[in-house]
């Protein structure tokens, strides 16, 4: 990547948060923009290409919570980010079973690069489909939103305290053109944010999603009005801070950040009890968060593999139960990825967080 023209134009410094912008999502350049991240030839996998179950008891999930609100005449679907299109794919098929929720969901995938529509539009090939890339081109409700690893993969901006100040990462390419991390006095309006989001300022490394923020006034606003409901599938913590958490990935394998920009993933631990604190002030109701694999036992995902696996031979049942241990199992994906659900304050909606 031509650091200089792309990421930098006429300055030699950039906060971390627009580095993180270009380096993922630059028109041409942009990782997200030119590649293929998922799956054993990409750089990384998610939970509806580990195992089908997955998309399955979120179809199942919608299905409840649409007749939770009286069956409305026409319920939205929409999912952030659908990578390869492999959720939505299998979700279609589980829709295809109920027969009049399916009739009145509209599946909206939203989706800003061109070349992970291209994949998705070949694999789904279904005129039940639409793209967005504004959400807020929603003019009608209710609307479901569902995010799995999409939040991780938006830009944040952190902050380091020292000397009991409080400065802002920037991303320096130097005369060499090599890039470091430098600091700069933090700007009082980004204060002002961390004190109204109730972020500590005390620890040696803050983050704070900037895009995320962005993302969930639109979302908020849009369940008010319509009503609908926000399901977050992502990797994070419930607490008040994890300390610095950003991390780049390419071929399975953690990398430094600097080391492939625009050829490897880029993301960050997604702060839950920040985005539940912020959507609570957006007059939603936000249930406990949940672990991935408390979520996927209340659903039934165990049951449903039990019964699925007897008509398998044996190669094929140690398979299903290898991917759904994946999912479940506390050492990999079941504790460290949580759920949040926020909805309209007269729903009481809690299926799989109660």
């Amino acid at each position: 990547m031509n650091y200089k023209k792309i990421i930098f134009n006429k300055s030699r410094e950039v906060s971390l948060d627009k580095f993180i912008s270009k380096a993922l999502y630059d028109k041409k350049n942009g990782y997200y923009m030119k590649k293929t991240p998922l799956g054993k030839k990409g750089d990384f996998i998610t939970a509806p290409l580990i195992s089908n179950l997955f998309s399955e008891m979120i179809a199942i999930w919608c299905v409840s919570f649409w007749e939770n609100i009286g069956q409305p005449k026409k319920i939205n679907f929409v999912e952030l980010g659908p990578g390869d299109g492999s959720l939505c794919e299998a979700i279609l098929k589980t829709f295809k079973k109920f027969p009049k929720f399916n009739d009145c969901c509209e599946i909206l995938l939203y989706e800003i690069s061109d070349n992970l529509k291209r994949i998705q539009n070949k694999k789904l090939k279904n005129k039940k489909i639409k793209w967005l890339r504004n959400i807020n081109n929603i003019k009608t409700g209710p609307t479901i939103f569902f995010g799995n690893e999409f939040f991780d993969s938006l830009p944040i901006k952190q902050f380091i305290v020292l000397e009991e100040k409080v400065f802002e990462r920037y991303v320096l390419l130097n005369e060499k053109n090599d890039l470091k991390y430098i600091y700069k006095k933090a700007k009082k309006k980004y204060l002002d944010q961390l004190l109204n989001f109730e972020v500590p300022i005390k620890k040696n490394v803050i983050e704070f999603p900037v895009e995320t923020i962005k993302y969930l006034k639109i979302i908020s606003k849009k369940i008010n009005k319509y009503d609908g409901a926000l399901l977050i599938f992502d990797y994070g913590y419930n607490n008040d801070s994890s300390g610095e958490s950003l991390q780049s990935v390419r071929k399975h394998r953690y990398t430094d950040i600097f080391s492939k920009v625009g050829n490897s993933d880029i993301s960050s631990h997604v702060n839950f009890k920040l985005i539940s604190n912020f959507l609570k002030k957006k007059n939603l109701i936000v249930e406990k968060i949940v672990n991935q694999n408390r979520f996927l036992y209340k659903m039934g995902i165990v049951d449903r593999a039990n019964i699925i696996s007897k008509n398998l031979n044996f190669k094929d049942k140690a398979d299903l139960y290898y991917r759904l241990k994946r999912l479940l199992d506390e050492k990999s994906m079941g504790s460290l990825f949580k759920v949040l659900l926020a909805k309209k304050k007269y729903n009481k909606f809690s299926t799989g967080f109660n």
